[in-house]
């Protein structure tokens, strides 16, 4: 029987059932409890949230993956509150977003500490909180290509996995190869990595999606919701359709078990306003119609929400 860490205690990979791999409760960039634009009180971010994880465990949602990482409001208390309130199991990761929104503490750090720094939050703890890190975070900073930290957070992931057996999942599918060199030098199989956001506005590439697949990888179409018919739409938004049909191309080629779904959404977002309405219930109550409509099967949601998580989620044996 395999086991995933939540900030709860490890469960069994049964009970995880309905699974959003790409979420966060609330992110913000390094420095945004100071910009007072955005604060919200805590009554008010503690009911929002609330409102929205119920909402998730209504459509069935069992378990929620906060994909934020150090400095970027992961707060794992918080975290542990929320999961006893709403009987909803919580994942939280270690790592970072990317580079540019690592803390400066970490900015100069080798890849042996970073290593180090990841393995202790899955194996010993986050803190001083008795929860274990679940996945491990990394990404893409802005500007196209992985950059020199990038590259060591990368390097020192993939360490950190191999000696922990927790999966990896990326924030962006930008420069792929970079990153797959990285995992195949570390002997890391694509198959414990989640290349997240293949479905953004500016980084569509079905040949890419393809390629991932075909190593193994999973590719994330997790950032539903950031629709360009939304007002007030982020840079990174797309027509609706768009994503839909990149979608359903990808998984008529035969890649269903490498698609993972998910919305990136905020419960209640830190240091920006969001997208107003957008949550992970956008999963339940926009897109999975849109493939109902298209003619994908209840046993291929089935395969998305509940399978695909639980076997990428479930914690290896260490090599």
């Amino acid at each position: 029987m395999g086991k995933v860490n939540t900030v709860l205690g490890p469960i069994a990979t049964e009970d995880l059932g309905i699974t959003a791999l790409h979420e966060h409760i609330g992110f913000g960039l390094p420095g945004c409890d100071l910009d007072t634009q955005w604060w919200k009180k805590p009554d008010e971010a503690f009911d929002v949230t609330l409102q929205r994880l119920n909402r998730f465990r209504e459509h069935g949602g069992k378990t929620f993956v906060d994909c934020t990482g150090i400095g970027n409001g992961r707060d794992v208390e918080y975290f542990q509150v929320l999961s006893r309130r709403t009987g909803i199991h919580i994942v939280a990761v270690t790592g970072f977003v990317a580079g540019d929104s690592a803390l400066p503490y970490f900015r100069n750090k080798s890849v042996e500490y970073l290593t180090d720094l990841f393995v202790h939050e899955v194996t010993v703890g986050i803190e001083d909180t008795g929860a274990k890190a679940g996945a491990i975070k990394v990404g893409v900073s802005r500007g196209g290509k992985l950059s020199e930290l990038d590259k060591r957070i990368y390097r020192a992931a993939a360490r950190a996995a191999v000696k922990t057996g927790a999966p990896i999942i990326t924030h962006l599918s930008t420069d792929p190869m970079t990153a797959i060199n990285i995992f195949d030098e570390e002997g890391l199989p694509l198959n414990r990595v989640l290349m997240g956001h293949a479905d953004v506005g500016q980084d569509a590439d079905d040949e890419r999606d393809e390629m991932i697949a075909k190593k193994g990888g999973y590719v994330g179409f997790d950032t539903l919701g950031y629709d360009t018919e939304v007002e007030n739409a982020p840079y990174w938004s797309r027509p609706r359709k768009e994503r839909v049909d990149q979608f359903l191309r990808f998984i008529n080629k035969g890649f269903l078990d490498r698609a993972v779904v998910s919305a990136d959404a905020n419960c209640c977002a830190l240091g920006w306003p969001g997208l107003k309405g957008h949550s992970v219930n956008y999963v339940f109550e926009e897109f999975l119609p849109d493939l109902r409509k298209a003619g994908v099967s209840e046993d291929a949601f089935e395969q998305l929400l509940v399978h695909t998580p639980a076997k990428f989620l479930t914690l290896q044996e260490p090599r």
